[in-house]
């Protein structure tokens, strides 16, 4: 699959994955950040942003995407950054093609089977009449009916974009994205092996996503991780302490 990507800066190559529903310019400021000390590789996985739309969304499948990719880009080994769903992906890649990576970053994910929790997103994202909506403004008003926090609302209205008609459509694929969510997004990796890649893991203090339960299954799978805690930062770490978060990648990648 011809994955969509921005580049930016030069030097040790560092790709950078998203979570679900998002996209790779939510992680445009982290990359011009870094991009003085490396080369990064923002990428839209399957079914988001830019990239193509397919039928089938798993771990598997995602780590098969990127292979293709850095290939693709003549990429025979690089760094690799994840965050939540992008976590899981990168974890996976690092289990398949270890010899293509040579250190791995995982952002508030466990490899572990998640009960859920996007499931009010989900039905309300699908509320929505795609097909006849005539403003962004109508958008956010539907969403706002069920969703609270403002700043969800915003990220999520990043995927919309107009089409060739002039009305607008979503650039994720959210008919596939809600069928593989329950199975799929929320279940455990294929892990059958131990992860041998050097790998970090970055932990929102605030966030529930990697418990302690979770660091004796991360050990078990992982040979040579460790495990950091960004005080104050919730789920989306690179938003909420971005300096933090850039502090503890270089200090793991140098």
């Amino acid at each position: 699959m011809n994955l969509n990507f921005k580049t930016y800066g030069s030097g040790q190559p560092l790709i950078i994955l998203h979570g679900l529903f998002g996209m790779l310019d939510n992680w445009k400021s982290i990359a011009t950040k870094l991009a003085d000390q490396y080369m990064i590789y923002l990428v839209d996985l399957r079914n988001h942003g830019r990239s193509p739309h397919a039928d089938e969304h798993t771990y598997e499948l995602m780590a098969d995407d990127l292979k293709f990719w850095m290939e693709d880009q003549w990429l025979y080994e690089a760094n690799m950054l994840g965050h939540s769903m992008g976590g899981k992906a990168a974890m996976q890649f690092a289990h398949n093609f270890p010899e293509m990576l040579e250190k791995l970053i995982v952002v508030d994910i466990a490899p572990k089977q998640y009960s859920g929790g996007h499931e009010m997103i989900i039905d309300a994202l699908s509320s929505i009449p795609i097909d006849n909506i005539t403003s962004r403004k109508e958008v956010e008003s539907i969403l706002s009916q069920s969703i609270d926090d403002h700043g969800v609302i915003l990220f999520l209205m990043k995927n919309l974009t107009r089409n060739k008609t002039g009305g607008f459509q979503w650039k994720m694929n959210l008919p596939v994205l809600k069928s593989a969510y329950e199975e799929h997004i929320m279940g455990g990796n294929t892990l059958n092996d131990v992860i041998e890649v050097p790998t970090l893991f970055i932990k929102g203090g605030n966030s529930q996503y990697i418990s302690e339960e979770d660091n004796s299954r991360i050990d078990s799978l992982f040979n040579n991780a460790d495990i950091h805690t960004i005080d104050d930062a919730g789920h989306w770490v690179h938003a909420d302490k971005p300096l933090e978060l850039i502090q503890k990648i270089t200090e793991f990648l140098s």
